[in-house]
């Protein structure tokens, strides 16, 4: 075996040993479908000693429309806001509305904010 592939078989190795079989088949199936920036932040929520972050107190999906939770999704998978409109037969300035009014009931400010959350909630 190549020492890259030997560099990246025992960090899989430590994480699906440390999430057993059930979680780690589910992150594995979660992961085909997100960016790579999105499986990441997955992994890490996953492999914290405390499970998945849950803030009580913090900003949360609850409020929002199931249109607002859809482009919450799309972009916690990676997808451009000209790859969204054109998913949902919108134009660039409905997503950037749609995401506008997002942020303002979430509080959260970035894409990166935007994927924690739809991790935390299981959109992804």
């Amino acid at each position: 075996m190549p020492g890259d592939a030997r560099n990246r078989e025992e960090p899989l190795r430590a994480a699906r040993q440390a999430l057993g079989p059930a979680r780690a088949r589910a992150a594995e199936e979660r992961g085909a479908a997100m960016s790579l920036a999105a499986a990441v932040e997955y992994a890490l929520l996953l492999t914290e000693h405390r499970g998945p972050r849950q803030t009580p107190d913090g900003p949360g999906l609850g409020g929002l429309s199931a249109r607002e939770r859809e482009l919450v999704t799309l972009v916690a998978q990676g997808r451009t806001n000209a790859q969204i409109a054109a998913e949902l037969y919108i134009s660039v300035h409905t997503v950037r509305s749609h995401l506008d009014r997002i942020r303002d009931k979430t509080g959260a400010r970035r894409r990166a904010d935007l994927t924690r959350l739809a991790l935390t909630e299981g959109l992804v």
